[in-house]
Parts: structure tokens; sequence; C-alpha cells
């Protein structure tokens, strides 16, 4: 990928339950195995299950600041599809942001959900490059486990070479940060979303 590690910004957003804050901490690790700077911030902490959270990667060679500013996002990544016109604000044509986005949507009481075909509608004034992919019914259909999702996604994310960072430095990310137990699994999930791309 071309681009110069001078930053990396990523946004990922979705509701509490889906894994997001394990992905943060992999891809902040994977950063920091590869000699960058990396800084991470949750914001709208309600990661109980169905809360609205959003989590900030920044790496590169010299990083300030753990948020990512208006319209600053390289690549954003949504595991629930609504909460991905949140993450809007963080998107710009100018800087190319890339949105990856899981095709599910969380039912939220007394509102009526957004299809996802509208949101990849909506997103086209933000971004050039916006992937919708059902990944929630694709990993509970071949790994059992819809939780997954956002591994797909990472997956995803990494065959159309939208992540500076190297594939080993990922799987060595996660070694360290998934509990053993689940170790397998989680790389299954990365590398199907890969031969499915």
């Amino acid at each position: 990928m071309e681009k110069t590690l001078d930053q990396f910004n990523i946004v990922i957003c979705g509701v509490g339950g889906q894994g997001l804050i394990t992905l943060n901490k992999i891809l902040v690790k994977a950063a920091l195995n590869e000699g960058y700077e990396a800084k991470t911030s949750e914001l709208h902490g309600l990661s109980q299950r169905g809360g609205s959270v959003e989590t900030h990667i920044r790496f590169g060679e010299k990083i300030y600041s753990p948020l990512v500013k208006k319209g600053g996002a390289n690549l954003i990544i949504a595991i629930e599809a609504q909460e991905a016109l949140k993450a809007s604000y963080y998107a710009s044509k100018k800087t190319e942001t890339v949105f990856v986005i899981n095709d599910f949507i969380a039912s939220i009481p007394t509102k009526e959900p957004i299809p996802s075909q509208k949101i990849s509608e909506l997103l086209k004034d933000f971004s050039k490059k916006v992937l919708l992919i059902p990944a929630t019914e694709f990993t509970q259909k071949e790994l059992g486990n819809s939780v997954l999702a956002g591994m797909y996604l990472l997956g995803m994310a990494f065959s159309n070479k939208l992540i500076p960072l190297k594939y080993s430095s990922i799987l060595k990310a996660m070694e360290e940060i998934v509990p053993k137990q689940f170790f397998d699994l989680n790389k299954r999930a990365l590398e199907l979303a890969q031969k499915n791309d």
C-alpha cells in the first residue's frame, strides 16, 4: 500500500458486545510491534451489550493525540451498519476515507432501522469507496459465532490492502491479546475473509 506512514488513522464503531475493544488492542499492538508510535481512545464508552461504541487508533512516526480529527480517518470499520453514519464525521473524500461495513443492523427500540443499502448510498457523500460485507451472517454460518464479524472485517480490510501493517504483525498481536482458547477461531475468521475477497 503506497501510503507514507507519517500517520494512519482508523475509527472502529459498532455496539457493545461486538468485540471492538479487542480489535482496537490488536491493531495498536501490531503497530507497536512494527516500531510505530500508536495512540488509542475509546469514545462513548457504553460498551455494555447494545450500547454505541467508537474507538480511535492512530499510528505512525510521531502521534500527538489519540483522537482522529473531523475528516481525518483513512479507514472506518463499522461492525454495525447504522453506526457507520455516525462515524461519517471522521470521513472525507480528501482523506480518501474507506468504509468497511458489516451488513448488519442492530434493532434500536422505538427507532425505524435504516436499510444498509441506503446507508451505503448516504456514505458516498463522504467516501469514494464503501465496502458492504455480510460478516455477521458469514461468520455465523461458517464458524458458528457472529461475534467474529469484526475479525472477518479486519481480514477483509487486509485483503483489500487498506491497513499498512504486516499480516505477521497482526497474527503476533492476536497471539498476545486473544485468549489462547479463542485464538484459532479468530485466526480462521481472519483467513476466511481473505479467501472470500
